[in-house]
């Protein structure tokens, strides 16, 4: 009888590897969409606040903390799952999900309808990631992974840029609940296509010398053993920080960027969905790539490590632009810094994700990127939009409608603290690869 796929490996790697393009390609097309469906809220909060009648606190809460902790605690276990089965399929199940909850906000009538929906967009989206990183980091090999992460990221910078254009054109000519199921119902379409053509590839098939270090292991460290190693691993931890930290803050700056430009900057909701939301995307994702291949060359010359000062670097030229946006009311000097912080902002993501894809144990990729969403989330996407909300609610009796520019620099002023964080998980990983 013949060969089969599963008697001759070598063939199957060779079909999945080329596949490699266009899994990468349908991959970021998700996240674009996951990232589309979640932050089209940023838009929509003005519209949404004076319909429902909502307080600051209660957008804070749609747009952080109710999505958060759903989408970051399922994350584990689903992360879990993924290490073991098919994480094309998981992927497929989670966009439809969220694609069919997207649709259903609007036609929330009040806020529990709208926070309902919004929980179970968390619960669609918190199956996308991990799987994702884990067969990206499969199908490409070390030297290439932060360039092939950081084309993943154009989902985060794309999709929320272009969900706010579609969502601010879309609400403006038909209202906000039509601009939640335009950008919803799509999805359900493309999670057919994923089941249908993304790659399924050999757990380590480009880490071949660690696949040979680790086979003589336990099939399946649980799932304790494998926060056990991410907690005992210093380089891992200080990234995980940085990062959660970086999203607590872009978070915070981004779910409340449109409605600071229209209470602070006199800019309409159809002004900043059509000349910054769109520039912003493509700004931040010509960062994200130019990052990822700077990191990939330093990483060659250098050694992997300098991919965290790469980003530690980039975040401390960005900072002072990111927060001179809050101190003019000049619309194009404002606007200036804050394209400017841009450019050097979206550089993080790609080379972070392949950092702890690196020096995650194989069997442990996924559930590594589901911790690592745990507390980018919890924390930078639940608390981030939250504070702001809150501390714009605290101040303002005093300040009005300016209250809103007070709180997100208030946030903004965090950035120093991921700096050091980054560079400190550079010096350790430094340390690990001299020894």
């Amino acid at each position: 009888m013949g060969a089969t796929l599963t008697d001759r490996p070598e063939i199957a790697d060779t079909l999945v590897l080329k596949r490699r393009g266009l899994t990468l390609g349908l991959l970021t097309l998700t996240y674009f969409f996951s990232f589309m469906d979640r932050q089209i809220l940023a838009i929509l909060l003005e519209p949404i606040k004076a319909d429902l009648h909502l307080t600051d606190t209660e957008l804070g809460l749609l747009s952080g903390l109710v999505f958060a902790i759903f989408y970051a605690t399922l994350g584990l276990p689903i992360a879990r799952l993924a290490d073991r089965t098919s994480r094309r399929n998981i992927i497929a199940a989670s966009l439809a999900i969220w694609s069919v909850m997207t649709a259903l906000c609007g036609v929330a009538q009040n806020f529990t309808h709208l926070l309902l929906a919004r929980i179970g967009v968390g619960v669609g989206e918190a199956g996308s990631g991990p799987p994702s990183q884990s067969i990206i980091a499969d199908l490409y090999p070390p030297e290439r992974r932060a360039s092939a992460m950081a084309i993943y990221s154009l989902g985060v910078l794309l999709g929320g840029g272009l969900g706010i254009m579609i969502g601010g054109n879309v609400a403006h000519a038909y209202g906000w609940r039509a601009a939640m199921m335009v950008v919803g119902i799509p999805g359900v379409i493309l999670a057919v296509i994923v089941w249908l053509f993304v790659a399924e590839p050999r757990r380590g098939l480009s880490d071949v010398q660690r696949v040979a270090e680790e086979e003589h292991k336990e099939a399946m460290p649980s799932m304790w053993q494998g926060f056990l190693a991410m907690v005992r691993n210093r380089a891992a931890v200080y990234l995980v920080a940085g990062m959660t930290l970086t999203s607590l803050v872009g978070y915070a700056l981004t779910g409340w960027g449109p409605s600071y430009m229209q209470r602070s900057l006199d800019m309409t909701m159809l002004q900043v969905a059509n000349y910054i939301a769109l520039p912003a995307a493509f700004v931040g994702g010509g960062s994200a790539l130019l990052g990822g291949m700077i990191a990939d060359r330093m990483a060659k010359k250098h050694g992997i490590h300098t991919q965290a000062w790469v980003i530690a670097l980039m975040k401390t030229i960005a900072f002072p632009f990111a927060v001179s946006f809050f101190f003019f009311d000049s619309k194009a000097v404002a606007l200036t810094a804050y394209f400017v912080s841009l450019i050097f902002a979206g550089v993080y993501i790609g080379p972070t994700y392949a950092l702890i894809q690196h020096l995650a144990p194989l069997r442990l990729r996924a559930m590594w990127a589901a911790l690592t969403l745990l507390t980018v989330n919890l924390i930078g996407l639940g608390l981030g939009p939250l504070a702001v909300g809150q501390l714009s609610d605290a101040l303002a009796p005093s300040l009005g409608e300016e209250s809103l520019r007070y709180a997100m620099l208030a946030v903004a002023l965090i950035t120093p603290l991921p700096i050091l964080f980054y560079w400190r998980a550079g010096v350790l990983m430094k340390r690990m690869a001299a020894d």
